[in-house]
């Protein structure tokens, strides 16, 4: 996710025309002189990154210890083992907001390292962000830093999904003793697709047991697709500003409309709607205008815009978490 300054008036940038996924043609794109930043903050994002490695660590924990089968009462998984998710779910994370922050560098524009965000919950993380500290001055350029995050998050978690699927077993389906609430996380196509590559067709009464490098890479994809919804100030709303100018208020407002739809089907979706509704309210529905708003998006961005598209596609499933209670056979 990045997060722009509110939209104000400047003063008209030249006339730029970037090329394809590149710096203006013909020169090293724009500089801009950099504000020192105080040196008591600049400790603030290893701090938040130190945290969130211990705490999705610490959850990562868990998640071993419920892919070996032992009590969740007794946790006995070892901080090593607890890596297996904390260093992917890192990397994917780590590796998104990384896509935005070289594209602002790549574009000379003033931006913060990223901001990871650790989470007392099962994920252990809340995601990351950076601050882009000044208004983007062309459609291209912003396309260039929304699209750049997602898509380089999925290139880490399509191979993470693979590995964490082939270390993943099938397990024969055990009932329950007695009643219990149980967690069932929602398959993305992509997820889908990749399980059935790896282990084909499940026999009847057998589950995946998954792996917590696959569950890390489940969670990748479920953040790409939350960050790929055409709302705002998340990467979708960057990107379909980029490519729709004004008329992405209209798309914006519908996508919360589909977000409060969702939360009816899934009660999961109601935290995200609920913080989607309050940024919209504090910052307005309407996406920051760029500096230089009339250079247009050319052919090939159209194309990339419409893969990320596809990306959201793959990696979005209506119902992410649900409980379900099960008790023994009757």
């Amino acid at each position: 996710m990045s997060l722009e300054p509110p939209d104000r008036p400047v003063l008209p940038a030249p006339r730029l025309h970037p090329g394809p996924l590149g710096p203006p043609s013909g020169g090293d794109g724009i500089r801009f002189a950099k504000a020192s930043r105080p040196r008591h903050r600049r400790w603030v994002p290893l701090a938040l990154f130190a945290a969130t490695v211990a705490s999705t660590t610490y959850f990562g924990r868990w998640w071993y210890q419920a892919f070996l089968g032992g009590p969740a009462d007794a946790l006995s998984a070892t901080w090593a083992q607890g890596a297996w998710y904390s260093a992917t779910i890192l990397a994917i994370l780590g590796t998104h907001e990384l896509g935005h922050y070289y594209a602002c560098r790549y574009y000379g524009i003033d931006v913060s390292k990223p901001y990871f965000l650790p989470a007392p919950a099962i994920t252990g993380t809340f995601g990351a962000f950076i601050r882009i500290r000044q208004r983007i001055p062309t459609k291209p350029m912003l396309f260039d830093i929304g699209a750049a995050g997602p898509i380089a998050g999925f290139v880490v978690a399509v191979p993470a999904l693979f590995v964490g699927l082939a270390l993943s077993q099938v397990v024969p389906i055990q009932a329950p003793v007695a009643e219990e609430n149980v967690l069932e996380f929602g398959e993305p196509l992509l997820f889908q697709a990749a399980a059935w590559i790896v282990w084909g067709d499940l026999l009847p009464g057998h589950t995946l047991n998954l792996h917590p490098m696959g569950f890390a890479a489940w969670f990748g994809l479920l953040a790409t697709a939350l960050n790929l919804f055409p709302i705002g100030q998340l990467d979708g709303g960057h990107i379909t500003y980029a490519a729709l100018g004004g008329r992405s208020t209209a798309v914006t407002i519908g996508g919360v409309v589909a977000l409060a739809g969702l939360s009816v089907f899934s009660l999961s979706w109601i935290p995200w709607t609920v913080l989607l509704l309050t940024t919209l309210l504090l910052f307005g529905p309407r996406h920051p205008r760029t500096v230089d708003d009339d250079v247009p998006l050319d052919g090939t961005r159209r194309l990339w815009a419409l893969g990320t598209a596809v990306i959201f596609a793959l990696c979005f499933t209506p119902a992410p978490v649900a409980i379900r209670a099960i008790g023994p056979p009757a």
